[in-house]
């Protein structure tokens, strides 16, 4: 315990400092970059086009997922390679409520979504119902990851399954995910997916105030996740995710149960994967199975370990920068990128394994000759 409060004290300053930039990089996002979209001329260096605000509202909604895998994985020490099918059930919530609210829009004006036309299916399927209700579309968006998050967590964990073990059997659900959403006969778009989106809550969705207004809410829902996690490990529960990280053995001698940390942070951790795929539907207008197999969620865990796992904000400039560079990179080299992320992972791995959050904290704590010293990351915001 001792150890714990040395670790506290030298960590506290670190922790309201990294306080100070998110509630700096929050005003900026919140409010300057949407003023700059609205008040300069189109002409203006400064004016931030509608594109880029979109784009960054994509980034920002990984940046929520992001924060969830790094709580399981940065604080609890358990490698989830399945968040991707969290996030893709969120996206799909949201997608089959968007296809409902196209109604007569639709290509052949029927009720029925077109793909189900073209499938010759005579009567929406009786799942689909719910969601022509907005708030069914984002309760169960949210809800459904973690009610799959709880009772895998419990077979699992129970079971007593971790380490490189549980990365493959997530990376296998994963795949499972994929086959199951590719088949037309689960109706739910096959590998076209779920697209043509028209309008949310009576918005056109292609309109430049719609898209803005929900990057605002993707900023609010980050702000909001950040919070919800610095809480939780800030609180005695979040002691205790680090110590079964640490030595799960000497929690388990403690009187404590790992399994039902490991499943209550596995949940919530799926709950923000849920959101961001909400967020991210409507602003990217399309969500397909391609964006919920092993891959994505190989790309979810390169974020968190760019930025830098254990650390709130790193999984945020993780996801936002990994994504960000993605973005330009594909606009030029397309090809390179699948190389490029590789190289990045195993730059990480062996250079930097605290990510850029901890290679900027040794770069002012040390001297360059310790730049790349393998150290092991520190866990922020723990409180005695």
């Amino acid at each position: 315990m001792s150890a714990m409060n040395e670790t506290t004290s030298e960590t506290q300053p670190t922790v309201e400092r990294e306080s100070i930039v998110f509630w700096l990089a929050g005003l900026f996002l919140l409010i300057v970059l949407p003023a700059l979209n609205v008040l300069p001329a189109e002409e203006s260096w400064l004016h931030v086009s509608d594109f880029t605000l979109n784009r960054f509202g994509k980034f920002l909604a990984f940046a929520i997922l992001a924060l969830g895998l790094d709580l399981i994985w940065g604080y609890t020490g358990i490698l989830s390679l399945g968040q991707g099918v969290f996030f893709g059930i969120g996206a799909y919530c949201m997608g089959m409520h968007l296809m409902l609210a196209i109604g007569s829009e639709s290509v052949y004006g029927s009720a029925l979504p077109d793909f189900m036309v073209w499938n010759q299916v005579k009567e929406l399927p009786f799942f689909w119902t719910p969601f022509y209700s907005f708030l069914a579309a984002v309760s169960l968006g949210i809800l459904a990851p973690m009610l799959c998050a709880w009772l895998f967590g419990l077979l699992a964990f129970r079971s007593r399954i971790k380490g490189v073990y549980f990365a493959i059997i997530t990376q296998a659900v994963a795949l499972s995910a994929w086959l199951v959403f590719n088949r037309n006969e689960t109706n739910l778009g096959g590998t076209n997916g779920l697209t043509d989106f028209k309008q949310l809550l009576g918005f056109r969705l292609s309109e430049p105030g719609t898209q803005r207004a929900l990057y605002v809410v993707t900023v609010l829902a980050l702000g909001g996740a950040y919070f919800l996690c610095r809480w939780i490990v800030q609180s005695r529960a979040g002691k205790v995710l680090v110590a079964v990280r640490d030595s799960e053995q000497r929690v388990l001698f403690s009187g404590y149960s790992p399994s039902n940390y490991k499943v209550f942070v596995f949940v919530v951790s799926a709950g923000l994967a849920g959101l961001a795929g909400l967020l991210y539907v409507p602003q990217v207008g399309i969500i397909t199975p391609a964006q919920i197999g092993v891959l994505p969620s190989l790309e979810m865990v390169i974020w968190v370990a760019v930025g830098g796992r254990g650390t709130l904000i790193g999984a945020i400039i993780g996801a936002v920068g990994v994504n960000f560079g993605r973005s330009i990179l594909t606009n030029y080299f397309p090809e390179l990128w699948p190389f490029f992320l590789g190289g990045l992972f195993i730059a990480v791995v062996l250079l930097f394994p605290d990510g850029l959050v901890g290679l900027a904290r040794r770069m002012k704590a040390g001297p360059a000759g310790s730049l790349f010293k393998k150290a092991r990351p520190a866990p922020e915001g723990v409180q005695s």
